[in-house]
């Protein structure tokens, strides 16, 4: 079952345009997001978080428009970028302790969960915390509302392998309960080991929109990884 749809999104700026940016993620399932620095997938990302306003097109989350339903889906999905940037001078239990309030569905169980699972202390400001333990400090409030969807910006920059490792074994027992998952990152081994499904974009444009053993058999070359596909695409759409 498709959850989340994108439908023609459109975003122009004086040296980019996302251009008709169409595809779904089907329920239950991990998709890697993948692309070049200024391909447009944060902008997407953004788009799907309606934190700018698109052009044109629709977005759809569980059969509902975003546009008139915001605050109704934003209950239900969370999103986690690579880095925390907000309240870097209030304690993570401080910063808890507002963020409970927006979701009728926190569980403070599974706060306790993340919080032990990714060796946070709570007495710890975000300031105070290495880059790695930030991106845990960010999923942590992303995972404790028993979100439907997780829409994950770079989730694994800044963390050492191992950490990595734990982080998508996460993200797997997650899919098997149901969860939906969409995986932008740089890290292609990553999504080698847990993606079900692809999509490239390339130049605003999105390129490819299919289960990773389809990308890899359509677009790749006996033996090739799939880092080794996404690079030379892009050296031959710049040639």
């Amino acid at each position: 079952m498709e959850i989340v749809t994108l439908d023609g999104i459109c975003k122009s700026y004086p040296a980019f345009r996302l251009n008709h940016v169409s595809f779904s993620l089907e329920s239950g399932k991990i998709t890697g997001f993948i692309g070049r620095n200024g391909a447009g997938k944060t902008t997407t990302i953004k788009s799907m978080l309606n934190l700018i306003h698109t052009d044109s097109g629709e977005i759809r989350y569980f059969g509902l428009p975003l546009i008139g339903h915001e605050t109704e889906i934003k209950k239900r999905i969370g999103y986690s970028t690579g880095t925390v940037s907000w309240y870097p001078r209030k304690t993570i239990r401080q910063i808890i302790d507002v963020t409970r309030r927006f979701y009728p569905n926190w569980d403070d169980n599974a706060c306790r969960h993340y919080m032990e699972l990714f060796s946070l202390d709570e007495r710890k400001k975000p300031m105070e915390l290495s880059e790695g333990m930030k991106v845990k400090c960010n999923l942590l409030f992303a995972l404790s509302h028993g979100a439907e969807v997780l829409i994950l910006d770079e989730p694994t920059s800044g963390l050492d392998p191992f950490s990595r490792d734990e982080l998508l074994e996460l993200f797997m027992k997650l899919k098997e309960n149901g969860v939906t998952i969409l995986f932008s990152t740089h890290i292609t081994s990553d999504l080698e080991r847990c993606a079900d499904n692809i999509i490239y974009i390339s130049h605003g444009e999105i390129q490819a929109d299919c289960p990773k053993t389809d990308f890899m058999q359509n677009y790749g070359k006996p033996d090739e990884t799939l880092e080794e596909i996404f690079l030379r695409l892009e050296r031959e759409a710049r040639a």
